[in-house]
């Protein structure tokens, strides 16, 4: 069978459906994509099939988003140690101890417990506009949601349910993309259909309000880097207007080996330069130890 078969599957995990997408040999070195928001593994459609020559490539959705459980706010607790969980839960299940992982926006700050949980278990980071300093937020987009997760009242909420609108769904896809006729318009309409479900606008917000954890971990992560000296990889979408490049530039301050590549591309830059980041990180990945 073709390594390049992309297989759709669905585990009960903590007694819940998690889905994920796999292909690759299962005695191949692990990768494993952390899909970030509004999305799910949709994201990594393409990338999948196109690493999983060398790789065992692995994409869940997290709770809540694409096709994997969506308990409401009273049955699950929505916070990034909770997704975190469930992911080190499935990779548990999958049988899935060393991995490298590739991070992009919310995939980031789960990632970065998995590696605090267990720094053996990570042989290398490659992050897509995946936050790691301060220095990556651009502040218009953020100081809204900073100001919700401190007072989290009415008025603070309501731009912020804004955010969950298609006008930003599609903006987060278009922003910064010289080419919008490379992205397809499947990517929001898809994305918005999932995040219209009743009861999904409740976890979003949650997830807002649970935000500063992660950058509280900051301190204590950039120890992890420069203790572990593990391989970075940021190939960075550099006209996002969420994580701007500072962010990806950080990296070296921690991590002076990191590879730092500025695509002129936005926030999802797999849907502008999917081939472009499959060769960077296949020649990445091929000169570290997975």
């Amino acid at each position: 069978m073709s390594s390049h078969v992309v297989h759709h599957h669905t585990a009960t995990v903590n007694g819940l459906d998690v889905f994920y997408r796999e292909a690759g040999t299962p005695d191949a070195p692990a990768l494993v994509l952390l899909h970030g928001f509004p999305t799910s593994s949709h994201m990594f459609r393409n990338l999948i099939p196109a690493l999983s020559d060398h790789y065992r490539v692995i994409a869940p959705d997290m709770i809540g988003f694409g096709h994997s459980a969506m308990p409401s706010t009273e049955e699950f607790d929505y916070t990034f140690d909770s997704l975190t969980d469930m992911t080190a839960a499935l990779l548990e299940h999958l049988g899935v101890s060393r991995y490298a992982v590739y991070v992009q926006d919310y995939g980031a700050p789960i990632a970065w417990r998995l590696a605090l949980r267990s720094p053996q278990s990570i042989t290398a980071i490659i992050t897509q506009n995946g936050n790691a300093y301060t220095e990556g937020f651009v502040k218009a987009f953020w100081d809204g949601l900073f100001a919700y997760a401190d007072n989290p009242t009415p008025q603070n909420e309501k731009p912020l349910r804004g955010a969950l609108g298609l006008d930003v769904t599609r903006w987060q896809y278009l922003n910064g993309v010289s080419d919008p006729s490379l992205v397809s318009p499947d990517n929001w309409v898809i994305d918005q259909a999932l995040l219209d479900r009743p009861g999904n606008d409740a976890i979003q917000l949650a997830l807002f309000r649970d935000y500063p954890t992660n950058v509280a971990l900051y301190p204590r992560l950039q120890q992890y880097f420069r203790d572990s000296q593990v391989p970075l990889l940021a190939v960075w979408g550099g006209n996002d207007e969420i994580f701007g490049p500072d962010g990806a530039r950080a990296f070296q301050r921690d991590l002076p080996d990191a590879e730092v590549h500025l695509l002129e591309a936005g926030h999802f830059a797999l849907e502008s330069h999917l081939d472009e980041i499959t060769d960077i990180i296949g020649d990445f990945l091929a000169r570290v130890s997975t």
